[in-house]
């Protein structure tokens, strides 16, 4: 009699909870972030601590924009190895998994508690950030109408337009009476004419980004006619204005290039910070995975 053997399979029954621990998860998150509020308000007043402001005392602006950039790194390190480690330690024990399963659900655990973390300091960061360039627009936009209006103005307002046009000092300048000089007689109610109109060549000009002879030429007549000065002193004067006014703007673009460079600068090292930050996040969870898991065994054994 022949016996006919009869392989029984059993299937696999999928487990009924998830794998994910999103207590463990949201724990180890808001470990992280209170980790960065704490080095964050510590880092600022160190740094307030190094700044004076008196001149050449204190830090250096290289040196607060350096130490800077490092307190920041090691932030976001430090606290992405608390939140990681939280994750790992407070996560659902896994039984009847293989070794390489729970590694790798370790350091996802420690990967997402990094995500949540990073996504609610960077929705806080924003609000505040939006805040604050909110009010900058408004603040900006009511300089340059101040600016404008002063400029349409002239010199009928000299408080006003003076602090509200760039220009202002360098009108002044201008027609500033020398020792010894007798000016022509003028008509009167004419000089804040003459100095709006001349303000507005300068601004037209700066502006364009060249000074036309026949404006050089008419400003130095005016100056001459109503301060009393040699024509050739004029020009020099017309002259000396305009390369102070040239060497402003590239103190200003070079600035603006400083700036862009340093902001770039910023970015890329904000990523790599970030990155590194998630990575250390894995690992502690996976370390910290692998401690509870060999602390249970040793207990168990026991």
């Amino acid at each position: 009699m022949a016996l006919i053997e009869v392989e029984t399979t059993s299937a696999t029954s999928e487990a009924s909870q998830s794998a994910v621990s999103w207590s463990a998860i949201l724990a180890g998150a808001a470990a992280a972030m209170a980790v960065t509020l704490v080095m964050a308000l510590l880092g600022s007043g160190l740094g307030l601590s190094v700044v004076s402001p008196w001149s050449g005392s204190g830090a250096s602006a290289t040196t607060f924009a350096v130490s800077t950039v490092i307190w920041l790194v090691v932030m976001q390190w430090v606290a992405s190895a608390f939140g990681g480690y939280i994750t790992g330690r407070l996560r659902t024990k896994w039984t009847g998994l293989h070794t390489d399963e729970v590694f790798f659900r370790d350091t996802a655990h420690g990967f997402l508690a990094w995500c949540v973390a990073t996504i609610l300091v960077a929705a806080l960061l924003s609000s505040a950030i939006g805040a604050v360039v909110s009010q900058g627009v408004q603040t900006t936009t009511s300089l340059v109408s101040g600016a404008a209006q002063g400029a349409a103005q002239g010199a009928t307002q000299s408080s006003t337009s003076g602090a509200a046009d760039p220009t202002g000092y360098f009108v002044d300048w201008m027609f500033r009476p020398t020792a010894g000089a007798t000016a022509a007689p003028a008509p009167q109610g004419d000089s804040a004419a003459v100095r709006s109109e001349v303000t507005r060549i300068l601004i037209q000009d700066t502006a364009a980004g060249e000074f036309p002879a026949d404006d050089k030429a008419y400003l130095a007549q005016t100056i001459a006619s109503r301060t009393g000065i040699p024509q050739a002193d004029a020009e020099k004067r017309v002259n000396d204005v305009l390369a102070q006014i040239e060497a402003l703007k590239v103190k200003a673009k070079e600035a603006a290039d400083t700036a862009r460079k340093a902001a770039l600068t910023m970015s890329l090292l904000t990523v790599v910070s970030l990155l590194v930050g998630a990575f250390i996040a894995a690992v502690a969870a996976a370390y910290a995975g692998r401690l509870r898991d060999d602390d249970e065994v040793v207990e168990f054994r026991r």
